[in-house]
């Protein structure tokens, strides 16, 4: 696709479509990739997943949650035990002063459960505007964009935004997706920054999109290496 010359606002509306579509297919599996039974576990996971693995946070949180598995325990526990516990994630402390925090702001400003409504998510210890996404998105069914590192990769190299901020490019995926795909195009994303679409070296040749995308030929063109590159 020649993507030489700027494109009009419907004809990157389209394309985006299109790659949402064409993701869909590579993913069906697409989806969050945190253990959770509950809204609460959900947060959790969330705001413990920063500056780790999802791998790690569900090796860790069976732990945490048979001992704190609710907002009232969670606020009950012990600052200590908690940094036990979450050791393994990485940033321990502020974490278990985060979810400390959690548990008691549920408890004293929302009758122990987890608010359904963007504004009093954000006000929680932790929660920015991606946790609060991602638990509206996957516990709620509320559609939402969350912008994580792999979904703000891969907006500029679709050509999606030219922004480096999070809430700019939130907005701008607004205005491109159809607000009832917005949680599962961000799965699909993720999933395609984590298996095919690389940071450093995508692989370029074995993409559904590259058609599509304004970077195609960054990474590795060749179809037989780059298949080899894929992962997951």
């Amino acid at each position: 696709m020649d993507l030489s010359r700027q494109e009009t606002p419907l004809a990157l509306t389209r394309r985006a479509r299109r790659v949402d579509r064409a993701l869909a297919e590579r993913y069906p599996d697409a989806r969050c990739e945190l253990d959770f039974r509950d809204p609460f576990e959900l947060l959790i996971a969330t705001v413990l997943s920063a500056q780790t693995t999802d791998v790690r946070v569900n090796q860790t949180t069976p732990e945490l949650f048979a001992r704190y598995p609710d907002a009232v325990a969670m606020a009950g526990a012990d600052v200590r035990e908690l940094e036990d516990i979450l050791r393994p994630t990485g940033f321990f402390r502020a974490k278990s002063r985060a979810v400390l925090g959690i548990g008691q702001a549920l408890v004293e400003r929302f009758g122990g459960q987890v608010p359904r409504r963007l504004d009093d998510l954000v006000t929680l210890p932790g929660v920015g505007r991606k946790t609060a996404n991602v638990v509206l998105g996957n516990a709620f069914g509320i559609p939402g964009i969350t912008v994580d590192t792999h979904v703000a990769r891969l907006s500029k190299r679709l050509g999606y935004t030219t922004s480096e901020d999070p809430l700019v490019v939130e907005k701008d995926l607004q205005g491109l997706l159809e607000r009832r795909v917005w949680t599962m195009a961000c799965h699909r994303l993720i999933f395609h920054g984590r298996r095919t679409c690389f940071a450093r070296r995508p692989a370029c040749g074995a993409c559904p999109v590259a058609a599509l995308c304004p970077s195609a030929g960054i990474g590795e063109d060749d179809p037989v290496r780059a298949a080899a590159m894929l992962k997951g």
